[in-house]
């Protein structure tokens, strides 16, 4: 299993959860879906800071019948990185994403979907390979409040101690007031084995993705590093949030996108 640790915030690859080795012993394996999005107690990332898109221009607003439901990263003109449980083929009649606004309800962009890629061994039931890339129906004009994000190359680890930024506009706890703006909060990496020693003997609690924000980017050195997935709670003390780990399937961006 390929893990690096945040302080309360835990990156998980791709690959490696599988029903014979469970993610962390005692932890419940709990997503972050879409439709916890949806409720009354939409808002902001915890314990962070509000941005201006041009402040993380790859920051796009995943929408469902007009509303957010997740983040996502640009990453090329013409497609956007998210997370499989927030977007399956299924899904693309109803989807649109915003871009270029620090509002998740006005401003900016609405692009329309041509298709919807999951990554074909997501297995929603352990929240592994939680990817999904998705084609714009055209493709974007770049500008400062809209731009690409650099991704990294297979297999390429996050220096220990590195800076990571989490962003988007989910809860600001388990259950808060809606804040419309974008916010981030800034963590710092530690070695990825300590990951796999125990889920709760990690984080500090107070600083996390929540609700809202799966989808979003991980950004470390000026590379996608990894998704918001999953987590118990919001900025549980003990409990990280998990990332999905961009350099674990970098192949396969490259294969189905061409980027």
């Amino acid at each position: 299993m390929k893990l690096f640790l945040l302080l309360a915030t835990c990156a998980v690859a791709a690959t490696g959860l599988t029903n014979d080795s469970p993610a962390y012993p005692g932890t419940p394996q709990r997503p972050r879906p879409w439709w916890n999005s949806l409720e009354a107690t939409e808002g902001r990332i915890v314990g962070g800071f509000e941005v201006d898109i041009k402040d993380v221009p790859y920051q796009v607003s995943l929408r469902s019948f007009g509303s957010h439901i997740c983040g996502g990263s640009i990453i090329s003109k013409r497609w956007i990185l998210t997370a499989a449980h927030c977007a399956s083929s299924a899904d693309r009649p109803k989807e649109t994403i915003r871009v270029g606004s620090s509002e998740k309800g006005s401003g900016g962009q609405i692009l329309k979907l041509k298709r919807i890629v999951q990554h074909p061994q997501y297995d929603g039931s352990i929240i592994d390979y939680d990817f999904s890339l998705l084609e714009l129906a055209e493709e974007l004009e770049l500008d400062d409040s809209h731009t690409t994000i650099a991704l990294p190359e297979q297999d390429e680890p996050v220096t220990d101690g590195a800076i990571c930024r989490v962003s988007g506009w989910g809860n600001t706890q388990s259950s808060a007031q809606s804040n419309k703006f974008l916010r981030a909060t800034d963590v710092p990496s530690v070695n990825q084995d300590k990951c796999s020693e125990a889920y709760s003997d990690f984080g500090e609690g107070g600083k996390d993705a929540c609700q809202g924000d799966s989808g979003g980017p991980l950004v470390s050195g000026g590379k996608l590093v990894g998704v918001v997935s999953w987590g118990y709670g919001c900025a549980v003390a003990g409990y990280p949030g998990v990332y999905s780990r961009v350099a674990s399937v970098r192949d396969w961006i490259k294969e189905v996108s061409d980027v």
